[in-house]
């Protein structure tokens, strides 16, 4: 008949699925710790347990040598031939010593040190069986709150729902019963604790797994899961079989699957996406319900893709917050750009004019050396153009750059459009097609002002206008790019046909604009 001690032991192995085998080892270990306290040796003491009779079994280990070291843990072979005869060296001697001589003191630490073993023993069991499964859906119940955290009972242990891995849609009430992924087990001082999650994206796979057979026995794939818990889920499917339809056996009939999951997860709004190996095919499907009209890569090596959609469907495809593009961006794995058709063809416009625009390199302005080019350059500056609109303090501001290099930049930028001013023509140098406006406008204007009787009354209204400007311009002085000043100087230097033909188009809009003031004067 086994001993109440070992029936104890066996009683408590089921309870904290334990092996019996760690708890008696526990025993044996606090029976040396307890007896090493009372004899206040240092000899080498073993315990045994006895499972027939119950008694745990203490004795003190010498080893056999030809030269004794240590009295208290060696023996001479001739010592130890008079205990036990044709014993050989390397040999054990073994001597009992009693336990029942052991008090009160010595009982309480034997006790102490099997809790703790049994503790260390049980964590262990815990942490081995936890740390295998994460990723599982488990059932739990909520058993306390812990300030922001929720406690909750696997039934072998407890496990913490911290704020973040909860879903902003739910709210948690002592003995609510909840289906939470196991995000991870972490050794700690009071022992492994294991953190679920109702945020996690694998729990949302988990309960497509559930809900839906063809994904659970492998014919429809799980892709890709994109999630921001509380609000939206975007998830790609795949089927293997052709003649299965990914989207439509993750719907279910009349959508009772997608419906189940979306009351599990308390109305929390989920997109079924069709997986495409093409990567512009899958970011379209991915911008659902947005409709998109083109899709293009704009960087590969930066996984960076331009989408264009129809100016009404902008906001749809951005979503509130972003949160479309965002969760899109996370399923495909690619940065996403959207713009509307509008912005895009604007963003066309501005380019092709950027390439329209004349662009003279710098080595073309004379009295400038090559350093001062080199300088320029190095901060952006690479055309005349760019050069004639920056003000004297944006120059001054470049390294290198000081007044009289200002004032010697101002100088050369003036006799370059002087000299181009001189040498073109009206038109000259322009797109063609700017050219033949520019020189309709000119006829129009000489039409004008030859039919209409309007050039006294105009005339004076310019010079009104001149005589207010310089009244304007000496009252407050005003910072000029280095460009308008080189023009002004240019049209004062050089009365160019060029001049004659703008003053004519001015007029000739003036006198033929049906709302102009000239009219409404002569009505």
């Amino acid at each position: 008949m086994a001993s109440l001690l070992y029936q104890t032991i066996e009683q408590i192995s089921r309870d904290k699925h334990i092996e019996p085998e760690v708890i008696v080892a526990a025993i044996e270990e606090a029976m040396v710790v307890a007896a090493r306290k009372f004899y206040k040796t240092d000899e080498d003491l073993r315990a045994r347990f006895n499972p027939d009779t119950g008694n745990v079994e203490l004795y003190a280990v010498r080893k056999v040598v030809e030269e004794v070291a240590e009295p208290i843990r060696e023996i001479s072979v001739a010592d130890a031939r008079k205990q036990q005869p044709g014993i050989e060296v390397g040999s054990e001697i073994v001597q009992a010593r009693a336990t029942d001589v052991l008090g009160r003191i010595q009982a309480q630490t034997a006790k102490q040190v099997i809790l703790q073993k049994v503790r260390e023993a049980e964590r262990d069991t815990i942490y081995n069986e936890f740390h295998t499964r994460v990723g599982e859906l488990v059932n739990c119940i909520v058993k306390r709150l812990d300030g922001p955290d929720v406690i909750v009972d696997l039934g072998r242990t407890e496990a913490r729902l911290p704020k973040r891995e909860q879903s902003r849609l739910e709210t948690y009430n002592v003995g609510d019963r909840l289906r939470v992924a196991i995000r991870a087990v972490e050794r700690a001082a009071k022992g492994p604790q294991v953190v679920v999650s109702r945020a996690d994206p694998v729990l949302v796979q988990r309960l497509f797994e559930m809900e839906v057979p063809e994904i659970y026995d492998g014919t429809v794939q799980i892709r890709a899961v994109a999630r921001e818990a509380g609000e939206r889920t975007k998830i790609a499917v795949e089927s293997r079989d052709k003649d299965v339809d990914p989207v439509g056996a993750c719907v279910g009939m009349k959508g009772m699957r997608v419906q189940s999951i979306i009351r599990e997860l308390r109305g929390e709004k989920i997109d079924i996406i069709p997986y495409n190996e093409d990567i512009l095919t899958f970011a379209q499907k991915a911008l659902s319900p947005a409709k998109v009209t083109r899709v293009q890569a704009a960087d590969l090596e930066e996984k960076r893709l331009e989408v264009i959609v129809e100016d009404t469907q902008l906001s749809l495809a951005i979503g509130k917050k972003g949160q479309n593009v965002r969760l899109a961006s996370k399923l495909i794995g690619w940065n996403i750009d959207i713009k509307s058709e509008e912005e895009k063809r604007r963003e066309i416009e501005a380019q092709m004019a950027e390439m329209t625009v004349a662009s003279t390199p710098l080595t073309g302005l004379a009295g400038i050396g090559p350093k001062t080019v080199e300088k320029l350059e190095a901060h952006g500056v690479t055309s005349i153009e760019k050069l004639a609109d920056m003000t004297p303090e944006q120059l001054l501001e470049i390294p290198g750059i000081g007044e009289k290099m200002v004032e010697k930049i101002r100088v050369s930028v003036e006799q370059y459009f002087q000299a181009l001013e001189s040498q073109q023509p009206a038109g000259e140098g322009m797109p063609a097609e700017v050219a033949g406006e520019y020189a309709e406008a000119s006829i129009e204007a000489e039409t004008s002002i030859e039919g209409e009787g309007v050039v006294e009354g105009m005339v004076e209204a310019e010079a009104d206008a001149e005589l207010s400007a310089e009244v304007s311009s000496e009252s407050e002085p005003v910072e000029e790019p280095l460009a308008e000043s080189a023009s002004n100087d240019a049209a004062s230097a050089a009365d160019s046909p060029a001049d004659t033909s703008e003053s004519s188009e001015g007029k000739s809009e003036a006198a033929s604009a049906p709302g102009s003031g000239t009219t409404e004067d002569n009505s």
